[in-house]
């Protein structure tokens, strides 16, 4: 079986400095890369808020995954990195108030830092699409 690619770009100037997409589709499957809590003004949203940032986040892989043709009801996995393992209660509690019916596989981790300093959470997903046809 031969599946087709797709890139999923969000206009992140980064995209093309770095070589990534926010996200990429081969068939069915969709890898929504770590997504940052950063605004359409390329500025961090919630600064020191990680509820507020975490909310940014997957409201940006949402929208990765509708312009992939999926959505969040197909979310099969999710990866929250938190530069403080403390928070991870107020990332999961956000989490929640989106997959709280999907309920994917979760994995939670805290890392050292991220580029930006303001950044206190990274999500990632993945996706699988439910209703997929040839």
């Amino acid at each position: 079986m031969t599946y087709d690619r797709e890139l999923i770009s969000n206009g992140n100037p980064m995209e093309a400095v770095v070589g990534f997409s926010r996200a990429v589709r081969v068939g069915p499957y969709i890898s929504v890369g770590g997504t940052a809590p950063v605004g359409p003004d390329g500025k961090t949203v919630g600064v020191g808020d990680v509820a507020a940032q975490s909310r940014q986040c997957i409201e940006i892989i949402k929208a990765a995954l509708e312009q992939a043709g999926s959505g969040l009801q197909d979310v099969v996995r999710t990866r929250v990195l938190l530069t403080n393992i403390d928070d991870w209660k107020a990332a999961i509690d956000v989490r929640k108030e989106y997959f709280r019916d999907v309920r994917p596989v979760d994995t939670i981790m805290a890392v050292t830092r991220f580029v930006n300093p303001e950044w206190l959470v990274e999500f990632e997903a993945d996706a699988v699409i439910a209703d997929w046809g040839p």
